[in-house]
């Protein structure tokens, strides 16, 4: 059975909650990678930054439409929530990652990682052994599994 430890990347890039998302862009489009954990000071995990994250500053913030009745405003968009603004509006790591990512561990099993991959949507998984980094799984490292090895 092929396990996270067989596939995974042991030399895992990071970022911390202060680095500036152009960075960070920049980053992931060099490096051909989805995503890198957000790590604090201590070494342990607090977040990650995909391109779905950075995508979202793309978004404009729609004004919401309002029409009075009786001397009331009813919207007739919904505003976005806080959440979604202060993506929408990040500069920092902090502000668009995704916090408490969804992890496994080293001896997690490959078809355990791609269920995860599929139902949750997720194409970068990090590794966590004893609350630290160890590695980190793409898609594409769970790919590679159904390519035939050439070593012999």
């Amino acid at each position: 059975m092929i396990k996270a430890k067989d596939v995974m990347t042991r030399n895992v890039i990071t970022v911390t909650p202060d680095t500036e998302v152009n960075e960070i862009a920049k980053l992931l489009l060099d490096n051909h990678f989805n995503g890198v954990p957000v790590i604090d000071r201590n070494g342990a995990l607090v977040g990650i930054i995909c391109q779905s994250d950075l995508i979202a500053e793309q978004k404009k913030l729609p004004l919401p439409s309002v029409f009075s009745i009786l001397d009331s405003f009813i919207p007739i968009h919904p505003i976005k929530t806080e959440k979604e603004v202060k993506k929408i509006a990040a500069l920092k790591a902090s502000d668009a990652m995704t916090r408490d990512p969804v992890t496994v561990g080293p001896e997690a099993g490959i078809e355990e990682v791609a269920e995860i991959m599929v139902n949750r949507g997720l194409h970068t998984i990090p590794v966590l052994e004893a609350g630290k980094i160890v590695g980190i799984i793409g898609k594409e490292d769970v790919l590679r599994t159904l390519v035939p090895s050439d070593k012999k």
